[in-house]
């Protein structure tokens, strides 16, 4: 397959997975994306061609640059210790110990590449792993492990992956040479990324004192950044490209540039533009995957001494093997922790050790995108031109652990957890998650917290009563337009609140009330024809019209208008839509002004007849919803102030009128922000996310004002 074509493909498949997370929000995208990978491989033929220095450039520098980038400065230095001791010891640990035991299972695979295979697989998905802890609610000791180990163990793991698959290469090992080259590649790798990053934010910066203060310009300098450090430090210092980009990460995140504290818009603009960046790459990264287990599974087919059931079974093994290890170490801390807790009065963590809470954080070691991406980069040859020894069988174990961790997480999470939400991996990690936010802790029992979706309704609420205040006859149309748009998100956060039994309920009353108006606007057609003040043409346009919308109401309860059968009533409906349209060709410009007429007396009907139902004795008005019966008014005063006419001159007032009403709008969903997080109803985490979300808007009104 064409780069070109392969990059389309795997592109829409990755914006297809996260559609079809949307719908099935309890298998994590990953897993999504593997499946759609897989079934390009079998169905659609497709191949990708892996070039280690290619795949681990443009996949590894960015997303460990990322990570660096974004790991909070608080906890990185409150965290130091167990940060540095387990990213480094517990994958040191994991690649001996869990090489050794992958020879044991495997004896057919060289202790070289057991080595290789053991520490790719050590690095835990970052946002998986986190994702987990916190819904488990582990100590705060072991939260220590699992989120500084998983944040940095990807560099170590990479190192010992590229030292034991150049072992594998060239056929010399020597454990002098390499605890030398070790020291060489991390130390050089550490430094080479820290000067790098400090000559291009310097560069940066001089740049913008002399007056390049270009948004766009300073986002493509940054987003190249971690290619620039992984380049030059593998090419010219021979050193670890990966260690150097997360050097480079952490100390941009720590100092940063001064177009990023003096424009608002540059940081914006780029955070989310990483944020596009990694989906992307994480998304390829899964899917590349899925793309390459037919090959794999095929290779250990053919292979007479293994079949794939036994391939299957290793897996399974080798993951068991990793979350033993991963337990012991875990348990280990524990106990180390309460010992010192003990001893040193003024330390606060004083949790006794236990296996449950060593097992769930043991269960959270979720593998990832750096796992496959780094298995993948395995070469296909070592020197001398002869096949990498068990590639395949290295490939199909590694993909089948990263599929039963994440699937075992994905069926233990609901069972360890009361928080029922679905696992989150880099591959669908927002940048608005609570679960990773390092600030957050558990909420005071006490305190009455409401959901984001609540708190946006209320927001929105005082937003429309701002609006109604504001409202007077010259700004009519605009007001209902912008109730209108509120109403209409209103509806949709409310539904989600509720229910189904009262969505099913809310969702029958509102279409009863929809009935009422339509036999109001019906009747306002028919007299309109019958007084003559419309011709026949404008009376069909508008029935049609009507029918339309019955149709549509009709639909949205599960049951269809019989008007025939099979191909005659497809016939009829094609038909009179064909003859409609010809009718509009011809007529709309002679009696625009009948139609204008129409959609007024429509609306004041459909009015007339919702009051009159309401003032009905036989009818309890309590049992309806009041949004629902106050967007269906607002509904039809604004289609009334629709059918007005207007000049070009109130056209623009109108526009003028509308970005006030919004301002407006906005400053009393911030008035809200302010009044839930006074009144204890939101934490400061959730009030930031809900001003960024009215920043955001504001933002986008300030855009549209610029385009006008």
């Amino acid at each position: 397959m064409h780069i070109l074509e392969a990059v389309i493909l795997l592109m829409t498949l990755v914006v297809f997975s996260n559609v079809v997370d949307h719908f099935i929000p309890a298998v994590p995208v990953s897993l999504i994306q593997v499946v759609l990978g897989l079934g390009a491989a079998l169905v659609m033929r497709v191949t990708i061609p892996l070039e280690t220095d290619w795949f681990l450039l443009l996949f590894i520098a960015p997303l460990l640059f990322n990570d660096g980038r974004r790991f909070p400065k608080r906890e990185l230095w409150k965290l130091r210790g167990p940060i540095l001791a387990n990213a480094i010891v517990l994958v040191f640990l994991t690649t001996i110990l869990g090489g050794f035991l992958f020879h044991l299972i495997i004896p057919t695979m060289p202790f070289s590449v057991s080595f290789a295979l053991a520490a790719i697989l050590s690095p835990t998905d970052p946002v998986a792993v986190q994702s987990i802890s916190k819904r488990a609610k582990l100590p705060e000791g072991i939260l220590h492990i699992v989120s500084g180990e998983s944040l940095i163990n990807d560099a170590s793991g990479l190192i010992a992956f590229k030292y034991a698959v150049a072992a594998t290469v060239t056929g010399v090992f020597s454990i002098k040479s390499a605890a030398i080259d070790f020291i060489y590649i991390s130390i050089v790798g550490f430094v080479s990324g820290i000067v790098i990053i400090a000559l291009i934010l310097m560069m940066e910066n001089w740049l913008y004192r002399q007056g390049i203060n270009d948004v766009i310009f300073s986002t493509v300098l940054q987003v190249t950044t971690p290619f620039v450090v992984y380049l030059v430090t593998e090419e010219f210092f021979h050193a670890s490209g990966v260690i150097a980009v997360v050097a480079a990460g952490i100390i941009f995140h720590f100092y940063g540039t001064a177009p990023d504290r003096s424009q608002p818009e540059l940081k914006l603009v780029s955070e989310k533009t990483w944020d596009i960046i990694i989906y992307t790459l994480n998304g390829i990264v899964f899917l590349i995957l899925g793309i390459e287990l037919p090959l794999a599974t095929t290779n250990v087919i053919q292979n007479n001494k293994i079949n794939t059931f036994a391939a299957l079974g290793i897996s399974f093994v080798a993951w068991l093997i990793l979350l033993a290890i991963r337990v012991f170490w875990i348990y280990t801390y524990q106990a180390v922790s309460s010992l010192r807790s003990r001893k040193i009065k003024s330390l606060k963590t004083k949790q006794m050790p236990t296996f449950k809470a060593a097992l769930l954080a043991g269960l959270s070691g979720v593998r990832g995108a750096v796992t496959m991406a780094g298995v993948l980069s395995i070469p296909m040859t070592i020197d001398g031109g002869s096949p990498f020894p068990s590639r395949s069988l290295a490939l199909f174990v590694a993909a089948g652990v990263i599929i039963i961790s994440l699937v075992v997480a994905t069926i233990t999470l609901p069972l360890i957890s009361e928080d029922k939400a679905p696992l989150l991996t880099r591959a669908n990690a927002t940048d608005d998650s609570d679960d990773l936010n390092p600030n957050s802790s558990d909420t005071d029992e006490d305190t009455h917290y409401i959901s984001e979706d609540e708190a946006r309704v209320y927001i929105m609420k005082l937003a429309v009563q701002r609006i109604e205040e504001e409202r007077r006859p010259s700004n009519q149309k605009e007001a209902f337009d912008l109730i209108l748009d509120y109403q209409f998100l209103i509806r949709r956060l409310e539904l989600k609140l509720q229910d189904k039994k009262e969505m099913d309920s809310i969702i029958s009353d509102e279409l009863a009330l929809r009935r009422v108006a339509l036999r109001g606007e019906r009747a306002a057609v028919q007299q309109l024809f019958d007084d003559q003040k419309i011709s026949r043409q404008a009376f069909l346009i508008a029935n049609a019209k009507l029918q339309r919308l019955e149709n549509q109401m009709v639909r949205s309860i599960g049951h269809k208008i019989k008007l025939g059968h099979g191909t005659a009533r497809n016939f009829v409906k094609l038909r009179n839509r064909i003859a409609l349209w010809i009718i509009r060709q011809k007529t709309d410009e002679d009696i625009s002004d009948e139609l204008s007429l129409i959609q007024r007396e429509e609306a004041k009907a459909a009015i007339s007849a919702l009051s009159a139902y309401f003032a009905r004795d036989d009818i309890d008005n309590q049992r309806f919803d009041s949004q629902s019966v106050y967007h269906l008014i607002v509904h039809y005063r604004n289609q009334i102030e629709l059918a007005k006419d207007h000049s070009q001159k109130q056209i623009q007032d109108q526009a003028m009128n509308y970005q006030n009403l919004r301002i407006k709008a906005l400053a009393a969903e911030r008035e809200g922000v302010q009044v839930l997080l006074e009144q204890g109803n939101i934490d400061w985490a959730m009030a930031a996310h809900l001003r960024q979300y009215i920043n955001y808007s504001e933002t986008v009104l300030i855009m549209d004002y610029q385009n006008q």
